[in-house]
């Protein structure tokens, strides 16, 4: 029996042409990627809760939406085909995509779409955008049409049904979607174990299997950036989206096996406060917090350099964006002078606390520093990533916390008097209500430079910098995005040069 070997080496001999053998082929065709992230997700249903880390897992890849968010920003058609609106900006009339299923074989329809939406905006719902759903009523025309009418004008309503929190469900399986996701996407859940990685496997059911490229994708859960670079390094990891440190890029763009993309942001870092805990209930007291920081000095300290300062909850090259950082500038003076005039005579001591991600860690030691010079003596607590969402985030037990807000468009938070920094004012609730029934843009652009200057006067935070994320990668992998208007790992966009 010839081996082989012997096949090669007598066709060689006999100058006949050598044909590449399958499994040569096999290996050129690389169909995996491992990719890190910084956090690992408290669930895999988006709709639940507010952690990012469940959309970078599965919005796109396990779960879509009736439009898709590209990476520039534009906005396309997903699960619905078309969409046509009404002058009055009022009334969105969709038609859905024939013949899609999902991944447990149910039918998408029209009465997926609003059991969906009806779900998100309800009693019960905990979707971080609650408020937009409750404010709409969808209806199910036939099979493949729905209507959708709001109750707020909002010309950004097509890109907000194609964020995260607008996932398309399958009714029957919902309830179990944050253990057992079930979805129309490209991808299922192949394993997930909990503390190290989750896997997702390409779903030959969807319409466009035949294009994903990747067969399988592993998450894998590494907090510290400078294990994500040595994990790059070795070849284990093969993309490390948007969680790399700054320091370590000048080294890395100088290697011939990767490639470095800084990204830009739609993202707000911010030192939030508790708006109704006192002394942080007097807006002298937060003042004197944001006149103490130098945010240049943060911005260096926190993300080495790759930031722009911000002045409110908003960002350079959104519609509407006013330069607000002179509101509220670094004055170590002004903050002792406003600390005086509050009452507060000796040391005030607050808490800090601080999520696992480095700018976070590194931000409120420079933070606490410059504290420090102006009598505030601030304790730094770090707790992991599930306490800050239940503690936090969820019963709003902290004086201060530093945290990026990823979101595009969430000035809304502000006029939520149950979210978490406590804030209540009934001038930015107004101008707000404007800004969602003004159809014109340049009336929503002045109203949205208006709520920009009320937040900053009224110091909610202490807002310190625009991020631009660095995301690091085989210099081979294709199909990632530069630019990151959400968080996103759109695995049907990536391949193997």
């Amino acid at each position: 029996m010839l081996n082989r070997r012997t096949v090669l080496t007598s066709a060689a001999a006999a100058g006949l042409p050598l044909a590449l053998p399958e499994f040569a082929l096999a290996q050129a065709r690389k169909d995996t990627m491992v990719i890190a992230m910084t956090l690992e997700p408290p669930g895999l249903d988006p709709t639940a809760g507010a952690a990012s880390a469940i959309a970078e897992i599965t919005h796109y890849n396990i779960y879509e939406t009736l439009t898709k968010i590209n990476s520039d920003g534009s906005v396309s058609p997903l699960l619905a085909e078309s969409w046509e609106v009404s002058p009055d900006l009022t009334t969105y009339t969709f038609k859905l995509r024939k013949g899609v299923k999902f991944h447990n074989g149910e039918p998408f329809n029209a009465q997926a779409v609003k059991f969906s939406f009806d779900r998100a905006g309800g009693e019960k719902s905990t979707n971080k955008d609650k408020r937009t759903f409750a404010n709409i009523s969808t209806q199910a025309v036939d099979e493949h049409t729905v209507v959708v009418l709001t109750k707020e004008i909002d010309p950004d309503f097509p890109f907000l049904l194609g964020q995260a929190t607008a996932i398309i469900v399958e009714p029957k399986s919902a309830a179990e979607n944050a253990t057992k996701p079930v979805g129309t996407g490209p991808y299922r859940l192949e394993n997930w174990m909990k503390g190290s990685a989750v896997t997702l496997s390409r779903w030959d059911g969807h319409r466009n299997a035949a294009n994903v490229k990747i067969r399988r994708a592993t998450f894998r859960f590494i907090a510290d950036p400078s294990a994500q670079v040595a994990a790059l390094l070795s070849g284990d990891v093969d993309a490390a989206p948007r969680g790399i440190s700054g320091r370590t890029v000048p080294p890395l763009r100088g290697n011939p096996n990767l490639q470095v993309l800084v990204s830009g942001s739609r993202a707000k870092t911010i030192l939030a406060m508790n708006n109704k805990k006192k002394p942080l209930d007097d807006v002298r007291v937060r003042r004197a917090i944001a006149a103490a920081i130098d945010r240049k000095a943060v911005i260096e300290g926190a993300v080495d350099g790759f930031g722009v300062p911000i002045g409110s909850h908003y960002v350079p090259g959104a519609v509407g964006y006013v330069d607000t950082t002179g509101v509220n500038p670094y004055n170590p003076d002004k903050a002792r002078a406003l600390l005086k005039e509050a009452g507060i005579s000796g040391p005030l001591e607050l808490t800090i606390t601080l999520p696992p991600p480095s700018y976070a860690r590194q931000g409120g030691e420079v933070i606490a520093s410059q504290l420090s010079k102006v009598g505030i003596t601030a304790k730094l607590q770090n707790v992991e990533w599930a306490q800050w969402l239940s503690g936090t985030y969820g019963n709003k037990n902290y004086d201060l916390t530093i945290i990026s807000h990823v979101e595009p468009f969430d000035l809304g938070n502000f006029a939520k008097p149950d979210y978490y920094w406590n804030y209540a004012s009934p001038k930015f609730n107004e101008i707000y209500d404007r800004i969602k029934k003004s159809p014109r843009p340049a009336d929503r652009a002045k109203l949205l430079a208006d709520a920009q200057r009320l937040i900053a006067e009224d110091c909610v935070h202490a807002f310190l910098f625009q991020p631009q994320w660095v995301t690091v990668a085989k210099k081979n992998v294709r199909g990632l995005w530069k630019d990151m208007p959400i968080f996103v790992n759109d695995l049907s966009a990536l391949s193997w040069a």
